[in-house]
Parts: structure tokens; sequence; C-alpha cells
């Protein structure tokens, strides 16, 4: 037992070690960072194990206090699980659940019953790596394979290790089941493997997880949360195809907040990037599920408009202009009433991206010529175009 310990005491400190030296001095996600506290527990917790296994320390010290730590270490590895699952309602009841074990362990320590201060470990031990494998599961729909097979696994071998326990408590021959030299390997082997799995699975889960935010950033604007320019265009790009087949009309808008320099300058970027916010939000309130809006640069966006003529458009344009027109943006400093204008087109057979952008900047400059704050349309294709 003690050389054992020792050795998960030493590798849960390299571990920890080697959490710490990685990405140093960077915030780390809230998951992360309590997934590495619970390995700190669990390698202080085996540690004193080993040296009460080793009589370096008196057992009614070491003893209680390595258990109590290592049910403490796996609550809080349970509790990453769920904060990597969004549910960062856990403290409660993991910390509640975490003090009952302990005062039932302690119970039967002060019992002095070696077999029941086992039962009571591989119930607990077994019910947090069980929590933490229903947390896993709870996002099984939009989960990963990876995901899926760490809580498949995890809640398989969590079973396993407090199979030993359940039987004792309810099985025909009580301690019997205890002594059974099959079932105590399995549990012992089963609680290893746990603690290998959910080491590395955490790791990869969270290495997966920043590859998956890394990609939706290249291709999302990080202030108001929409398609940035190149996200704006790949969404753009089947639709261009399919203008080159007879069907309903595909409409462009383009949109330029009028005179968005001069609230940076005189409010602040951080007040600017509140304005940015509220714009998107009041016209994404005006468009259907299947429109898509899209931040290109500065104060302009474009927002593409599926089977919607000119005229449609047109009316969309003058509903999102009249509401940016009606709703002020409330920042800390000021309340800043904004206007826009807005250029429409639609896409064309022989159009590329440059040649619909420009007609529909055209038409946008063509509104700012007009006095800014109104709706310009392109000029309709000719027949010969069409044809």
């Amino acid at each position: 037992m003690d050389s054992t310990a020792m050795v998960l005491a030493l590798g849960n400190l390299a571990l920890c070690a080697a959490l710490f030296f990685f990405d140093y001095g960077a915030a780390r996600p809230a998951a992360l960072s309590v997934w590495g506290l619970s390995r700190q527990c669990q390698a202080g917790a085996w540690l004193l194990l080993a040296l009460s296994a080793s009589n370096v320390l008196p057992e009614p010290l070491a003893l209680p206090l390595g258990y109590a730590l290592l049910f403490a270490g796996v609550a809080l590895e349970a509790g990453a699980f769920w904060e990597l699952a969004g549910r960062s309602g856990w403290r409660r009841p993991v910390f509640i659940a975490l003090a009952l074990a302990v005062a039932v362990f302690l119970a039967c320590y002060l019992v002095d019953e070696s077999a029941l201060r086992a039962l009571a470990a591989s119930l607990v031990l077994g019910g947090f790596y069980l929590c933490a494998g229903v947390a896993l599961a709870s996002g099984w729909r939009g989960a990963r394979m990876l995901q899926r097979f760490l809580a498949v696994a995890g809640i398989v071998l969590a079973l396993a290790v407090a199979a030993r326990g359940v039987l004792v408590l309810t099985a025909p021959g009580g301690w019997a089941w205890w002594s059974n030299p099959v079932l105590r390997q399995c549990s012992t082997a089963a609680f290893y493997l746990l603690m290998l799995l959910y080491a590395f699975g955490m790791l990869l889960l969270a290495s997966e997880r920043l590859q998956a935010e890394l990609a939706r950033l290249q291709v999302a604007d990080p202030v108001t949360d929409v398609p940035n320019r190149r996200g704006f265009f790949n969404l753009l790009a089947p639709w261009m195809a399919l203008a080159r087949r007879p069907g309903m009309a595909t409409a462009l808008v383009t949109l330029d907040l009028d005179q968005f320099k001069r609230i940076n300058d005189g409010y602040g970027h951080t007040a600017g990037d509140v304005v940015l916010r509220h714009v998107a939000e009041v016209c994404k309130r005006q468009l259907r599920d299947s429109d898509q809006l899209g931040r290109l640069v500065g104060g302009q966006f474009a927002i593409l408009l599926p089977r919607t003529n000119l005229d449609e458009a047109a009316l969309v344009a003058e509903r999102m202009r009249a509401a940016l027109e009606a709703y002020p943006c409330k920042t800390e400093r000021a309340l800043i009433a904004m206007t826009a204008s807005f250029g429409v087109t639609t896409i064309r057979a022989d159009d590329s991206t440059v040649t619909l952008f420009q007609r529909a900047d055209e038409a946008l400059r063509s509104a700012k010529e007009l006095g800014r704050n109104r709706v310009a349309q392109a000029a309709p294709a000719s027949p010969v175009e069409e044809a």
C-alpha cells in the first residue's frame, strides 16, 4: 500500500507541476483551475496515506486526514466536470455531499473497523466518480465522441468501484462479498483506471474546447458575437452559387452607422463596443432565423436575406433603420442616439463577391449623399443582364 500510494502521490504532484508551468501566467478556464486544485488535494492525500502506511506519521492523524483530502480531491474533480458542462451551481451540493462523506468516514474510523472504513471509502469514491460521469453525459446530444467515451467509461468504472460496497449492503452474504478476490481486484483496477481516464480526459477536453474556441474566433466578431468578415463570406458563398440557378432572389444589405467615429472619439472605444453590440441586437430582432448578420469592419455590417427580392429587402432595411433611430443605446457615460444608412441589392447570376459588394456599397454611398439615415436600392438588373 505504501509504495502504491507514494507512486500515486508523486504522479499527481508531477501532473500538478506540469499544469502549473503550462501556459504560465495566463488566465485558465474555471474548470481547469478547479481540476488542478483537485489533483493537488489527491497528491496530498496519497502522500499522507503513504507516510501513514510507512509509520512515518501516526495513523490516527494521517489516515483520517488523508482520506478527507482524497474525498475532497475526487469531489472537486467531479465539480470540475460539472463546471466544464456549464453548470456553475455545482459547489453547494458537492460540498454538502463532501461534508457528509467525511463525517461518515470519521464515524467509521472511530468504530475502528478497517472493513467498515474501506466500505465507506468505496461508496464515497464511487459516488463522486459517478457524479463526474453524469456531468460528462449531461451534454450528450451536442458532445463529441471523446466526451461520450469518457462519460460511458467513467460511469461503468465508477459503478465497478462502488460495487463491493453495494453488494455488502444489499446482497445475501454481506461481508463475504468484501473478501471476494476477483471483485476486490476489479474494484481496485477500476479505481486506478478512473484516475488515469479523468486525468487525461480533462486535459484532452480542455484542449478540444480551446481549439474549438479558436476556430470559432476565426469566423466570429469578438465584440458583437456575429460572423466577422471571413465568417460572413463563408456563409455567403453557397448563396452566390445558387444565384446562378433560376429561383427566388437572395438579397444583400450593407449597413453603415452614421458618424460612428464621433462616438469612439467622444465617448471612447468601450462605449463604441457597447453601441456595436446594441446595433447587432436591434438588427437581429428584425430578422428571420434564416437571415444572417455579419460585421465587416468598424461600424459596417452586412445582412444576407435568402429568398428575398429587392423591394422586400428594402422593407427589411427600413424596419432596421427605424428601430435603430427609435432605440438609443445606453452606455455608462451617456444615452447615445444613432442612425444608420443602408444599401440594398440582390445577387445576380454573373456576380462575384467583388461586384456584389461594389453594387451594395454604391447604394450605401447614395444613401449617405442624400443625407444619411435612409435606405437606398441599387439599380435593378437590366433584361440583358438577367438573360
